[in-house]
């Protein structure tokens, strides 16, 4: 099991909660649904979680609803603590790199915050 959380930005402001309001209802119970098996399963499918290549220990969740493809990426804080730094609607084959450089720079943020606590 899994334990899946938002990252929070020193304002208190959570961006994957922000993404996740924007989202219409349906799309919104997508990754809902997705993110319950990320937190359940022992193994989840390829196709809705894989860790991305040279990324710095990035982790991406992947839901797709109709033709809209959406992206959360974020990165472990020990075995099972999984933390959701960014969302984004994937409109690209890649990954779009800022969005990735976004995740580093928040992880980055975030253990130096968990350090001086």
């Amino acid at each position: 099991m899994r334990t899946v959380n938002f990252y929070r930005l020193p304002n208190g402001n959570s961006p994957v909660e922000d993404f996740l309001d924007s989202l219409a209802g349906k799309q919104a119970q997508k990754v809902l649904w997705v993110l319950q098996l990320v937190e359940e399963l022992d193994v989840i499918p390829r196709q809705y979680f894989k860790k991305l290549v040279d990324s710095e220990g990035i982790w991406e969740i992947r839901i797709q609803f109709g033709g809209d493809i959406f992206r959360l990426l974020g990165f472990f804080d020990g075995g099972t603590l999984l933390i959701l730094t960014n969302g984004f609607a994937k409109k690209t084959q890649k990954t779009p790199p800022q969005e990735i450089a976004l995740a580093v720079r928040r992880k980055e943020g975030y253990l130096a915050r968990r350090k001086k606590s």
